[in-house]
């Protein structure tokens, strides 16, 4: 199937890690994907909108209530006719937000409209990562139906090594296209 038309959801959760999404973004958008990108408020703390705007040639959805922009709204508009919605990063606020059912802000709600595969690229401490919460919310997305990519282990931002590490965007990208050829 072509890539043209396709439409992939990169939604960008508040972590130091939203930096590698960049490189996400560009390198689908370079594939040849229709790449929509949404943040949360606290993502906009480590990279701005304008970047993916500048990335994908499209607007960024960062507010549940954005009428100018997206008249049905943000989460009906940008879950149309999408491939694959990859969270990165996932970090562990929304990982808990997505395996309760929690739809307090832009990308929960965009999770619990999207009608097609979830690849979720956990990023947070080792401690945070480790935690038996986070390790249930993991286990019930998986059993959802979600897919993870990473986390990975090395260097984290708290200077110290451990798992919790984003996968490379070389990962995420890759393993991104196995989910859409086998969906």
């Amino acid at each position: 199937m072509s890539k043209e038309g396709r439409a992939i959801l990169l939604a960008v959760g508040g972590g130091i890690a939203a930096y590698k999404s960049a490189t996400v973004c560009s390198r689908l958008v370079q594939s040849g994907y229709d790449l929509r990108t949404a943040m949360t408020s606290s993502a906009t703390q480590f990279i701005g909108a304008a970047t993916f705007a500048a990335l994908s040639g499209k607007p960024v959805a960062q507010d549940s209530f954005d009428s100018p922009r997206f008249p049905l709204g943000a989460h009906i508009e940008w879950t149309r006719d999408l491939a694959l919605m990859i969270v990165a990063p996932a970090t562990a606020n929304l990982l808990a937000k997505f395996a309760t059912g929690l739809a307090d802000d832009l990308i929960s709600t965009l999770y619990l409209q999207a009608e097609c595969p979830v690849l979720l690229a956990p990023a947070m401490s080792a401690s945070m990562w480790s935690k038996p919460s986070v390790q249930r919310n993991v286990e019930v997305l998986r059993g959802d139906g979600c897919h993870f990519v990473g986390p990975e282990s090395g260097w984290l931002s708290c200077r110290v090594r451990g798992e919790g590490r984003m996968a490379e965007p070389n990962s995420i990208v890759e393993s991104a296209m196995l989910r859409i050829a086998s969906h």
